[in-house]
């Protein structure tokens, strides 16, 4: 198991339920591959560089978890298909 850290940036025209509910799925698709989330981190509502998707706002979340390249390939699949989500990136830390 490595150590990854993982932002992602969830819409900001929606719904507060529907943000958590996004993130709680997230943090489930990770659960589900045996991964172990160390910290979660609500970062808040922040304007973005640049517009992506007509959105000039964003909730930035932040994911420190110890987990397998699969869980992290799975992550990524799933971000790339959920609107909610605008952009996300999964670092490795070194060991």
């Amino acid at each position: 198991m490595n150590k990854y850290e993982i932002m992602f940036i969830v819409r900001a025209d929606i719904d507060e339920k529907t943000q958590k509910d996004t993130v709680s799925s997230f943090e489930k698709v990770l659960k589900n591959m045996k991964a172990k989330i160390v910290n979660s981190k609500d970062m808040g509502q922040k304007k973005l560089a640049y517009p992506i998707n007509n959105q000039v706002r964003g909730n930035y979340y932040v994911l420190n978890v110890e987990a397998s390249a699969a869980a992290i390939k799975e992550f990524d699949r799933k971000a790339k298909i959920d609107e909610n989500i605008l952009r996300h990136i999964a670092i490795r830390e070194e060991e």
